[in-house]
């Protein structure tokens, strides 16, 4: 990956950029967002993906073989990945100083098609892994038929540059510290969905 430039510079709060962390925000995440522009129009959209840090510089995705995004992406275009961890909503006495708590990372790269079936068939072994600790394959699930396999696309990313950026800790609103000033402050944990 090359040094950070303008396009992955921390420019509004510098101080929370964590380039070091941006590895573990990949191999954390569980949603990539996907961003690309094709015939002028700018498409943001969301993927499950594999990362692996013991391979710094690579993000999988995967899906349909007539996905239009996938197609363009194969070619090499250009796409940015942003892939985010929510750890807590900050509320302030202060309208203005609410917040999040937040890990984020944000990808530069192009991408290519993997059509070796050994390749693929042990990317997305990895990737179910990934998202389903202990599951094992032939055990709690049938191994992808090489039918199966040819109906899915996988592109491998190559990242060419990323940043990290990382808010934490209590509100810092003026009165927040001030436990006799009206209203409250705090962090709650993020909202789960009710289904």
């Amino acid at each position: 990956m090359t040094q950070s430039t303008d396009k992955t510079r921390i420019k509004q709060h510098a101080e929370r950029s964590v380039p070091e962390e941006a590895a573990s925000i990949l191999a954390q995440g569980l949603v990539a967002h996907v961003a690309f522009s094709l015939e002028g129009r700018p498409y943001v959209i969301p993927f499950s993906y594999h990362y692996d840090p013991a391979v710094p510089d690579r993000l999988y995705l995967h899906g349909s073989l007539d996905s239009r995004a996938l197609l363009h992406l194969a070619s090499g275009a250009p796409v940015c990945v942003e892939v985010c961890l929510l750890d807590g909503l900050v509320y302030s006495r202060t309208a203005l100083y609410h917040s999040m708590n937040y890990r984020s990372a944000i990808c530069f790269g192009r991408s290519r098609a993997v059509e070796d079936e050994t390749v693929k068939r042990e990317i997305l072994r990895e990737m179910i892994a990934r998202y389903f600790e202990g599951r094992a394959e032939g055990r709690d699930y049938e191994a992808p038929s090489p039918a199966h396999l040819d109906t899915t696309a996988l592109l491998e990313l190559f990242i060419e540059e990323w940043s990290a950026k990382a808010r934490s800790g209590e509100p810092k609103g003026p009165r927040d510290a001030d436990p006799e000033a009206p209203g409250t402050a705090g962090v709650q944990p993020p909202r789960r969905s009710s289904k």
